[in-house]
């Protein structure tokens, strides 16, 4: 039997909710597979260790994970600690530290699920946004001056390397070719971005004549905001930089439903360092405690972890669990429903042993 090394990194807000809710299900998935066991040791780091230590993280702590095979990550956040402390701290520190240079975060209409789009039924939104994770607008490279007087300066600089770009387009491409329409959409705003974005524009136009089976197209930033909500349909695979997939993703779910279904890989594609696995939705403190935080993003994130792991069967059957959960309308508040994420664990549990008590 299979055992996998799994760090579970709760974090913060409704985060241990949704992870608590994610371990239960894979439990009773290892429980009806019986093909594979998962090893998972807890790390309690966010914002209540920064509260505590001064760090979000202890100085080691990518050390102590670094050889797991997967990172199960809830959320970080807290608005008593600045965003930039909370996020440089854990998750980008994670995604940096571990070169996890993929993002990857599908969408579509669940079953049962209802889009905010008029005509939008099965099958005419099913898009999976790659998302460069390692430099672009998110690189970290600026600073500020003079602080405090009315000429503060503050800089934002965005990086882009020929070797970051050609290898997220070298993996938009292969993920386009691997999904039966073979078509990307490279998005930019060279337009505007007359440097950075205009390498990026090239490179993937010199990429892409490696993958002559995949069909591709470029679109404006903007532009591409009106296409997902008026031609969804004509949509697959996307990829963009770290900014333009961060806001681009957010708005896929909400088409979708809910941003609380919506899963993200963040992959180090070499298997170099272990990748992680996270919900998009954020701490959500509003949220913290009532017991309806949705738990169907973890669980789609546990199904991204599973096919990262090579356990294709069991990721199937969670994703038909899921599925077979939200046809019968069993929905947390976000999604019109009146279910907990307690119940809705416990539905997906049943699906996945079969039983329909």
């Amino acid at each position: 039997m299979k055992t996998y090394r799994i760090a579970a990194i709760p974090g913060d807000g409704i985060g241990p909710e949704v992870i608590g809710a994610g371990l239960t299900v894979l439990q009773a998935l290892e429980a009806r597979e019986g093909s594979f066991r998962l090893d998972v040791r807890s790390f309690d780091w966010g914002s209540d260790y920064y509260r505590r230590t001064g760090a979000m993280m202890p100085p080691d702590g990518l050390d102590q994970i670094r050889d797991v095979d997967a990172i199960f990550f809830g959320a970080v956040g807290d608005p008593a600690i600045p965003d930039d402390v909370t996020l440089w701290g854990l998750r980008l520190a994670i995604c940096q530290g571990f070169d996890q240079y993929a993002n990857v975060r599908p969408t579509r209409v669940l079953s049962g699920l209802q889009s905010p789009l008029r005509d939008c039924g099965p099958g005419a939104l099913d898009w999976v946004i790659v998302r460069e994770n390692s430099e672009g607008e998110y690189a970290g490279q600026g600073g500020r001056s003079h602080r405090g007087h009315p000429e503060e300066v503050a800089t934002e600089v965005a990086i882009f390397t020929r070797v970051g770009i050609e290898r997220i387009m070298r993996y938009a491409f292969a993920l386009a070719a691997s999904r039966p329409r073979k078509r990307l959409t490279v998005v930019t705003k060279s337009n505007a971005q007359r440097y950075g974005l205009v390498l990026w524009d090239e490179v993937a136009a010199a990429v892409a004549r490696d993958f002559p089976a995949v069909t591709w197209d470029k679109m404006l930033v903007d532009a591409m905001t009106v296409r997902m909500v008026l031609s969804p349909a004509s949509l697959d695979t996307v990829v963009a930089t770290n900014l333009h997939a961060d806001i681009l993703s957010d708005l896929a779910a909400a088409l979708a439903g809910s941003i609380g279904i919506a899963p993200t890989a963040n992959i180090n594609p070499e298997r170099r360092f272990p990748s992680m696995f996270e919900p998009i939705h954020g701490s959500a403190f509003a949220i913290v405690g009532k017991g309806i935080a949705n738990p169907v993003g973890t669980f789609w994130t546990a199904v991204q972890m599973l096919d990262h792991l090579g356990e294709d069967a069991a990721a199937a059957r969670l994703m038909t669990a899921i599925e077979t959960v939200t046809a019968s309308g069993i929905l947390t508040p976000d999604l019109g429903g009146t279910a907990t994420t307690a119940s809705v664990t416990e539905a997906v549990c049943r699906a996945i042993s079969g039983r329909n008590d």
